[in-house]
């Protein structure tokens, strides 16, 4: 098969190594990945959101198969413009990537479907009735950005002020609803009309620093499985947080086929919804990917067709850690340009891969070049093995301006 894959950061990085290992693969373009994707795709400078040149290139190349990193090429559209061209695109309808699109959308989805969620309220034009509502029910409360904002438009507000602040950071429209309260979970799925195969769980750290301190950012590391939410627990979220919301799209003659991403919040009460994206996740992508152990290239060109099967997917019992490297002043203004070194003898120590992102060759060096600029993920037997491996191999990459969280998977 000749695949195109859509993205050039960490998660499409690991999706270019786990397609790369086919052998039903012939040919693997990348649009427009990254130094490190390189090595084993054929990179052309198409932006994931440019539409038309991704599906011109797929005609071009005689592409079968077109599998989607990021959010913002299914919700451009990028899978509907595939099928009128006839070609396979493992991901939802740009009708179906509301669910991401939307914060609102997704609630109302809940709602509708019965599926346990925060209480919240949408507020499309009036500030001040937002102001109000703040004042109303107090602090802590969560303010959403209503549309897509690169995992980084939530603020978890603990005072009023807070609050106030991230309405008029955030802009309207947006959502606010209650802060629920437990310990966050990603759940992921492979989906197809009403139909759901269970990927697995990763706990994300989204916060830039130690303690869980400062702005949220796209994520700094993530650990698989999550000790507190074991294989059973995580069948369960699925009957009660994602099987419901598939029924309810398709009720609506907007199905739902590619991988779902459900952010939930354990609570005493069980679990409950944070929010839907429609794609992996980033970091939790490399944490799970890596102790994938069946070929990824199927699975997903019979997704694109709506077909699943359970026994196709295996994953190691190894846990798995992931952690970000990021450039000093991520989320806001990083630093870039400074010359990465140790990469490639990370990559060789046992039960570790490295992935790039924010990377560029420039002057035959590999140079920081965006937020975050790559992923260390491990594997071992237990998971504190994980974690030491990690943070080794971590410690041998170098850049003037490196940044990473010293608590990921304590």
């Amino acid at each position: 098969m000749r695949v195109l894959l859509v993205g050039s950061g960490g998660r499409e990085h690991a999706l270019a190594v786990a397609l790369a290992r086919s052998p039903q693969l012939d040919k693997l373009y990348a649009a427009p990945g990254n130094p490190g994707m390189a090595a084993i795709a054929e990179c052309h400078n198409i932006h994931a959101d440019d539409i038309d040149g991704l599906v011109a290139f797929a005609q071009q190349n005689a592409i079968d198969l077109v599998v989607p990193g990021p959010e913002a090429s299914l919700v451009a559209g990028l899978t509907d413009a595939c099928a009128q061209a006839n070609i396979a695109c493992a991901g939802p309808t740009k009708a179906a990537s509301h669910l991401e699109g939307s914060k609102a959308f997704t609630k109302e989805i809940a709602n509708a479907a019965g599926i346990p969620t925060a209480v919240w309220q949408r507020f499309d034009t009036d500030k001040e009735l937002a102001l109000d509502y703040i004042r109303k029910h107090g602090a802590p409360i969560v303010i959403k950005a209503d549309g897509l904002a690169g995992g980084k438009g939530v603020v978890v507000a603990q005072t009023v002020g807070e609050a106030e602040k991230a309405v008029h950071d955030l802009g309207l429209p947006l959502v606010i609803e209650e802060c629920l309260i437990g310990k966050e979970v990603s759940l992921f799925a492979f989906c197809a009309d009403e139909n759901a195969v269970l990927i697995g769980a990763a706990r994300d750290h989204k916060r830039v620093g130690d303690g869980d301190t400062g702005p949220n950012t796209g994520g700094m590391g993530a650990i698989c499985p999550p000790p507190d939410f074991d294989r059973d627990a995580q069948e369960k979220a699925l009957d009660i947080t994602v099987r419901p919301m598939l029924a309810e799209m398709k009720r609506r003659g907007t199905p739902f086929r590619g991988v779902i991403f459900a952010g939930l919040m354990l609570t005493d009460a069980g679990p409950k919804l944070i929010e839907y994206n429609v794609r992996f996740g980033d970091p939790e992508a490399q944490a799970l990917l890596i102790r994938l152990k069946s070929d990824l290239l199927p699975i997903l060109k019979n997704l694109a067709s709506g077909h699943l099967s359970q026994e196709n997917i295996i994953f190691s019992e190894e846990p798995s850690i992931a952690l970000v490297l990021a450039a000093k002043g991520y989320p806001n203004a990083p630093l870039k340009g400074g010359i990465i070194t140790g990469v490639d003898r990370a990559d060789s120590l046992p039960g570790v891969q490295v992935f790039q992102a924010g990377t560029k060759i420039e002057n035959d060096h590999l140079v920081a070049n965006g937020g975050r600029v790559l992923t260390v993920c491990a594997t071992a037997k237990t998971a504190e093995k994980a974690r030491s491996r990690a943070y080794e191999a971590a410690a041998t990459i170098q850049w003037k301006d490196k940044m990473l969280r010293s608590d990921i998977g304590v």
